[in-house]
């Protein structure tokens, strides 16, 4: 294993902390090395300057349960938010981050930290559930699970959309209207969700019409909070909707030609403009004379549905939905100046829960006697390989991580297969070794002891 050293602080007093979360980004979309398919300069930078973990794991393959997770620092399961609530369910009484749990921003407002969200928050769309009931002082985005990123389409823009049946004319599962900037495609499950309904973009707790390039105004926002923030600790969380569907790209982002697919075209676009935005969070931050004080996490919130998005997991198997390291093995960064080793590798096993105790050891938080299932990234990044195991539950999807080794309970399965990760990270022949793998259930038995019925399905 490669390990990092930490290098002696280079600041006084608690850093700025800033998280940036993808949506839907694939495993394969970025690498420390560079060999990820689409050039994203200012992410390429951010792991440059950062720490790369190869193992960076979320503890749920899809949007919600995942947040929630990462935003507790605890197995969403252990307080009920098991599922994914969508469409009209997100405005449901009950269905949300339940108010008793203590997120990340609350915990460290009692470090005296400002705190803002901007984007996505898809924890819950009722009043008791809104970020600011939640700890964030500032928010600015939506509340359910996606949202289109321009008002209409027009002629700066393509679009592209699920649907059940194409008009007539498509050649095979693709139809394309070039003029309109609009395609359709039966690529993946179901019509395009109407994402805007009952979801208005949010500046505070007030609708606003953003004309905007979602993506583009995130960023604004976003520098705008930093500029206003410089002058005190503060946690901001930039949850993008890219590259989650509706697709939709500015056609000045797109690249060009016909060698490329227009959907692939169109993530590319959506990519790019991501790329970009973190390119302007971090410019905001050295235009206020922060950068260097400030702690930076970029991760996706579990991995990419290739068949609707074209993302890439890379050489890991199934995607958003699965259990497999497809869908919770994600791009996973940190850049912490003076304190970490620029361009190192960290192939330990982390989780998002991580972070939770990782920002309230850098911001000097007391700790709360309450279970939390995450350890501080400082303690992994000085070599130190945490004696723990990873766990998922998924109604009967279920898995468990130790060490090298994974067991993996999918739905019509003949029970659990077990995989040597270190041999076989794509998990494609499971492994014979009945003690090893009935072991390993044994203590996903008992560790799922410890979590609670699902608050709703």
């Amino acid at each position: 294993m490669t390990t990092l050293l930490l290098l002696a602080a280079a600041a006084a007093g608690p850093p700025n902390i800033v998280l940036l979360i993808a949506d839907d980004l694939g495993y394969g979309e970025l690498s420390p090395d560079r060999s990820h398919p689409v050039e994203t300069p200012h992410l390429s930078r951010l792991i440059d300057d950062g720490v790369y973990f190869t193992g960076g794991y979320v503890t749920a393959p899809f949007c919600a349960a995942s947040r929630a997770g990462l935003m507790t620092g605890r197995y969403q399961t252990r307080f009920g938010f098991e599922f994914n609530p969508i469409g009209p369910k997100n405005e449901r009484p009950g269905v949300g981050l339940p108010p008793a749990e203590v997120t990340i921003p609350e915990m460290l407002r009692r470090g005296g930290y400002a705190t803002g969200l901007i984007g996505k928050w898809h924890l819950g769309g009722a009043a008791e559930y809104h970020p600011q009931r939640h700890g964030f002082d500032r928010f600015f985005g939506f509340l359910h699970e996606g949202h289109f990123y321009v008002p209409r389409g027009g002629p700066d823009v393509f679009t592209v959309v699920r649907r059940e049946v194409l008009p007539p004319g498509a050649t095979g599962d693709l139809w394309v209207d070039a003029d309109a900037g609009l395609a359709l495609h039966t690529r993946a499950r179901g019509h395009e969700p109407p994402y805007d309904a009952n979801n208005p973009i949010l500046d505070g707790g007030q609708p606003v019409v953003e004309r905007q390039y979602l993506t583009d105004a995130f960023a604004r926002e976003a520098a705008a909070f930093i500029d206003r923030h410089a002058g005190r600790p503060f946690f901001l969380s930039v949850a993008f909707n890219a590259v989650h569907s509706p697709m939709q790209s500015r056609r000045d982002r797109m690249p060009d030609g016909d060698q490329m697919d227009i959907q692939r075209r169109v993530f590319v676009g959506m990519l790019r403009s991501m790329d970009e935005a973190v390119g302007r969070v971090v410019a905001a931050l050295e235009d206020a004379g922060v950068a260097e004080e400030t702690l930076i996490v970029f991760l996706s919130d579990n991995g990419g549905p290739e068949a609707e998005l074209t993302s890439d997991n890379g050489p890991l198997r199934g995607g958003k939905g699965d259990v497999y390291e497809g869908g919770v093995r994600v791009p996973f960064v940190v850049r912490w100046p003076g304190r970490s080793r620029a361009g190192t590798v960290v192939d330990t096993p982390v989780i998002a829960t991580d972070l939770f105790e990782t920002f309230r050891v850098a911001a000097g938080v007391e700790a709360e006697g309450v279970t939390r299932d995450g350890v501080s990234l400082q303690a992994v990044c000085t070599g130190v390989s945490p004696d723990r195991s990873l766990f998922w539950r998924l109604g009967k999807k279920a898995a468990l991580r130790r060490g090298d080794w994974k067991i993996v309970r999918q739905p019509g399965s003949d029970g659990w297969e077990l995989f040597n990760l270190a041999d076989d990270i794509a998990e494609a022949s499971p492994v014979e070794d009945a003690g090893r793998r009935d072991e390993l259930v044994r203590e996903w038995e008992r560790t799922n002891g410890e979590m609670v019925e699902p608050l709703w399905r």
